[in-house]
């Protein structure tokens, strides 16, 4: 993780969603979410930044106040003068935990990328803060974050766009509405960049709550798609012609649903 823990604090959760979370039959992924928060006690901020919807951030307040959040703030940021206010650093700072709506990632790159609302969601969460980002704010939680690619199975050379994100994660890349939205080639031709980098893939209403440890456990009605590279033999990235598929060698898939775990740091995964 790019931010260390502070000296004498532990790092906050950080909770990648893969968009379309159940939030009126069974929404176990934003109930886990806000009891880590501390319940009663919570204090979430949400950042709408992500939709260009005007009651995103509305609705998700009243959806956390209803599943018992003590307290949730909502930071109309829509442009980069309003992720430069104090009196906004000021609310994420009084937070237990932040909640970045879906939408388009890119919004969130060039709205925070770079402000103090950036910096101390960081910051935050290297100290105990909890992150959760659903859709576009599972995206930006990576290092190198999605945006854009093919569908299918296939990798190709130019089977993906890529943008800086908060670095939050800095091991893996995050993609999300992973097997409703077809999205393995596009994933794979991420990780063929660079066999440093392990792959998530979340489904919808799926969630990898990822703890101090960099050891994440699956949470939801999907499943996370896991692709290590670590051990990859060959990879054609570097030769291939303009759109071409990719040939990749060696090649470790883990298919991981509830309750199941992945271990970032010695790229294991368990059972549940």
């Amino acid at each position: 993780m790019p931010s260390p823990d502070i000296a004498g604090t532990h790092r906050g959760y950080v909770i990648p969603i893969g968009g379309a979370e159940d939030k009126l039959h069974n929404p176990e992924i934003l109930q886990k979410f806000v009891e880590l928060a501390g319940g009663a006690d919570a204090v979430i901020t949400v950042i709408p930044t992500a939709s260009q919807l005007d009651d995103t951030g509305d609705r998700y307040q009243t959806l956390f106040n209803e599943l018992g959040a003590g307290t949730t703030h909502v930071l109309p940021i829509t442009e980069r003068s309003d992720a430069q206010k104090q009196e906004y650093v000021e609310i994420l700072e009084q937070s237990t935990a932040i909640f970045v709506t879906g939408g388009n990632q890119l919004r969130l790159s060039t709205i925070l990328g770079g402000t103090p609302i950036a910096k101390a969601i960081r910051q935050l969460n290297a100290q105990g803060v909890h992150y959760a980002g659903t859709s576009a704010g599972a995206a930006i939680v990576s290092q190198h974050m999605i945006t854009a690619g093919s569908t299918g199975i296939v990798p190709t050379e130019n089977g993906v766009s890529l943008a800086p994100g908060l670095g939050l994660v800095n091991t893996a890349v995050i993609d999300q509405h992973f097997n409703q939205r077809n999205r393995l080639a596009r994933l794979l031709s991420a990780v063929s960049y660079n066999p440093f980098l392990i792959g998530l893939g979340l489904d919808e209403d799926t969630a990898a709550f990822i703890n101090e440890n960099n050891e994440f456990t699956v949470v939801g009605s999907g499943a996370i798609t896991v692709i290590d590279p670590s051990n990859i033999e060959y990879s054609s990235m570097a030769e291939a012609n303009r759109g071409e598929a990719l040939t990749l060698l060696n090649l470790k898939v883990h298919i991981l649903s509830a309750g199941s775990r992945f271990d970032l740091n010695s790229k294991q995964a368990y059972v549940k």
